[in-house]
């Protein structure tokens, strides 16, 4: 064959596989990005259900799971932290009983291809100790 023929097969091989390795390399960012946001969420949600406890302050407990996941983006809310109690009212979080801490986060994705992923992060914890 002549080597004239061949000339530019090279460009078009590269044109249609830039693509697909484009949309490869995005994904990859996209899961990861996904992942670390899973990781900071159940961080979270553990650092809240501590905080309540041992205070027994749903206010102190929604704020600690804010503070504890400064590095998402869009920032949690305190709407998005649930707290609930096995205790029997009015001691929110009495001795022996567990407090749960769940998170339920919108991750928005960087390309707009998939999502946004509904995340969630749960942490349970005994009350008093």
């Amino acid at each position: 064959m002549d080597k004239s023929s061949e000339r530019g097969a090279a460009a078009v091989e590269f044109a249609i596989l830039l693509p697909l390795l484009v949309m490869l390399l995005m994904g990859i960012i996209e899961f990861g990005r996904a992942y670390n946001a899973q990781i900071s969420l159940t961080s979270a949600a553990r650092e809240s259900v501590r905080v309540m406890a041992i205070s027994n302050n749903p206010t102190s407990a929604k704020a600690a799971a804010v503070n504890a996941a400064g590095s998402l983006h869009p920032a949690l809310r305190t709407t998005d932290v649930g707290i609930t109690t096995t205790a029997a009212s009015p001691a929110l979080c009495a001795v022996g009983a567990n407090a749960t801490v769940t998170i339920n986060y919108s991750l928005s994705t960087m390309t707009g291809i998939a999502g946004p992923f509904s995340l969630t992060a749960k942490g349970v914890m005994q009350c008093g100790g």
